[in-house]
């Protein structure tokens, strides 16, 4: 381990995290790309844009405000475990690569980005809006191409927000919990 709180992993996974970012990175010396993840990693910032857009979806589908709120309300949290598993795991942010962003912390396990993505995009998809799934994903790109996350810290959010919000489907949706 190369810290005392890094999370224990097999030579050959971090090895492999670690070539896997540089590529995404690599990728970023585009322009258009560090553009566009610059744009994305910061949407993204406490699950920003998915807050905005279920109250968006509470204030315009009236019929299903509740589900759109209760969503809302899910993806938060998801964000919120994310950010409470971080600080237990204290893993470090890739330090072999130069980021396109700032970071309000210094770790990195799991992304919370990925979480409230991920939670963002099975609650809103669940009430139909079909363009969160990619916009979710490429928030979770972003992150790699940002260079602030590893790909292990991004599949980790992305299946910790998913289940979060797969847990509180039915709560979400007025059934039962």
């Amino acid at each position: 381990m190369d810290d005392l709180h890094d999370l224990p992993r097999a030579p050959g996974l971090h090895a492999m995290d670690r070539r896997i970012v540089s590529a995404f990175r690599a990728c970023g010396a585009d322009p258009r790309v560090a553009v566009a993840a610059r744009v994305l990693s910061r949407a993204g910032e406490h699950g920003a844009v998915w807050l905005v857009t279920g109250l968006a979806g509470a204030a315009v589908d009236r019929a299903r405000r509740g589900a759109w709120l209760r969503g809302t309300a899910l993806t938060a949290g998801a964000h919120v475990a994310g950010s409470v598993v971080k600080r237990v795991v204290r893993r470090p942010r890739p330090a072999h690569v130069e980021p396109l962003v700032g970071t309000v912390g210094r770790h990195s396990f799991p992304s919370s980005h990925a979480t409230s993505s991920a939670a963002a995009a099975v609650a809103f998809g669940a009430l139909g809006l079909r363009a969160v799934p990619p916009l979710a994903a490429a928030v979770c790109v972003s992150r790699l191409v940002a260079g602030v996350h590893y790909p292990s810290d991004v599949a980790a959010g992305a299946v910790l927000g998913a289940l979060a919000a797969r847990l509180g489907a039915r709560w979400m949706t007025g059934g039962p919990a």
